[in-house]
């Protein structure tokens, strides 16, 4: 077995972007599915995918238009609670060849609704990459469902083939979640956060934050419990777009509804977070006071700094946040980072190249390529982050961070190495006995 292929972070600096290895470029190579494995997260897998990520909508139901390949693994979903809102249209062969599946799907709506008694608040049409490689309009096919059933349809592209394009599955299916958003008056004091389908973690501090800057209703859809709390959102003077997946939504709601959108990007950096919060507090004329927040985040940072100071760690990228913005961070907490496995892309070169200034020796893994099924430890690792870091270091101890209750901003910090520091002190007790 061939040893996992890296390159250095100084080497891939020097490389530059648009000179990146064929082994950091899938297109390049047979592609090992290890994010996609070990988190169960591809587009139409149990995390929140595009199925799944489909039926944010309070109300709604999916129907499946796939071969019976792809649509498998959607029963996984019964254990979450969905069984009752899957329905599937099975493509054969004949249909694949000749498209005739399309005058199908209306018909198979119509029964849906009239199976159910009474007709859900929406039809979400998930396609798979048949339809991606036929081309299929699936904007005239839900419009043909719509006038057929009188009920709302919308598509959720579940095309794995797309998962490095422009716009990937995941933000095509977040602007069809937010679609079925309709004009309404807007109220100055509401807002909405834009990027995660699970409601974020209740102790964010982001809550209270834009609470005192006088915004008494901050909606997300994973808060939603209703529809009319769906329909609400609309009603937002801005969106707060906290995942790049959310920004194609955000524009599709500012070109329709009129409702501006902020960006902000999750950084681990308590002088990057405060920033940010300074940035957003001029962009909607309040000042956010973070004061005691950040406070807590860099205190956190040189406590942790003084019981681990050159802790040597291994980051992934099956985790809340950036692998390479992460690895940035933790290297300037004093930590060493010693191996990165994650998929290098534009936006995260930059902070790439800032890692070569201060790492140059952090090697760079790519969790897609075939050699990683070579891969063995041959440096000092000492805990890992992230599941699929975990998995290639299963005698160490360290942390998944990957919640669906996503976190952001300082609670972002103080999260993560507050459950870094425990799993390093269970380790070592669990050592300890073992002597």
């Amino acid at each position: 077995m061939n040893n996992a292929y890296y390159i250095t972070a100084s080497e891939l600096a020097a490389r530059g972007f648009a000179d990146l290895p064929e082994e950091l470029t899938q297109a390049k190579h047979l592609i090992y599915s290890s994010p996609a494995t070990l988190d169960f997260n591809s587009p139409g897998a149990k995390g929140f995918g595009v199925k799944r990520a489909g039926l944010c909508v309070p109300g709604s139901v999916m129907l499946l238009v796939a071969p019976g390949c792809c649509g498998r693994n959607t029963a996984l979903l019964n254990e979450l609670g969905y069984h009752e809102r899957f329905y599937y249209l099975l493509l054969d062969d004949t249909d694949i060849v000749t498209g005739r599946h399309l005058k199908k799907i209306p018909e198979a709506c119509a029964e849906i609704c009239e199976s159910m008694g009474e007709n859900p608040s929406a039809i979400m049409i998930c396609v798979t990459c048949v339809d991606a490689l036929l081309g299929t309009d699936m904007e005239r096919v839900c419009r043909s469902c719509e006038e057929k059933t009188g009920v709302p349809a919308v598509p959720a592209y579940m095309y794995a083939l797309t998962r490095e394009k422009r716009i990937p599955p995941m933000g095509l299916t977040r602007k069809s979640v937010y679609s079925l958003l309709k004009k309404q008056k807007r109220h100055a004091d509401e807002c909405n956060l834009l990027g995660f389908f699970a409601a974020m973690d209740s102790e964010n501090e982001i809550y209270p934050l834009l609470k005192h800057a006088g915004l008494n209703a901050v909606r997300e859809i994973g808060r939603c419990g209703t529809f009319d709390d769906y329909a609400a959102m609309s009603r937002a003077n801005f969106n707060l777009v906290l995942n790049p997946e959310a920004r194609y939504a955000a524009q599709d709601l500012y070109e329709r509804l009129g409702i501006p959108f902020i960006e902000l990007t999750r950084v681990y950096r308590p002088e990057k977070i405060r920033n940010q919060y300074r940035l957003l507090g001029q962009a909607i004329g309040k000042t956010l006071d973070d004061t005691r927040y950040y406070a807590e985040a860099v205190q956190a940072v040189e406590a942790f700094r003084k019981d681990f100071a050159g802790l040597s760690v291994a980051v992934g990228e099956c985790l809340n946040a950036d692998s390479f913005e992460l690895a940035l961070s933790l290297t300037e907490f004093g930590m060493h980072v010693a191996e990165i496995y994650g998929t290098v892309g534009e936006r995260n070169f930059v902070y790439l190249k800032k890692l070569a200034a201060v790492s140059p020796e952090t090697r760079i893994y790519s969790n897609l390529s075939p050699t990683m099924l070579g891969y063995e430890r041959d440096c000092d690792i000492r805990a890992a982050i992230g599941n699929d870091a975990m998995y290639y270091h299963r005698d160490l101890p360290g942390v998944g961070f990957n919640d669906e209750a996503q976190t952001f901003g300082y609670r972002g910090v103080t999260l993560l190495l507050s459950q870094l520091a425990k799993a390093i002190r269970e380790g070592r007790q669990i050592a300890e006995a073992g002597k």
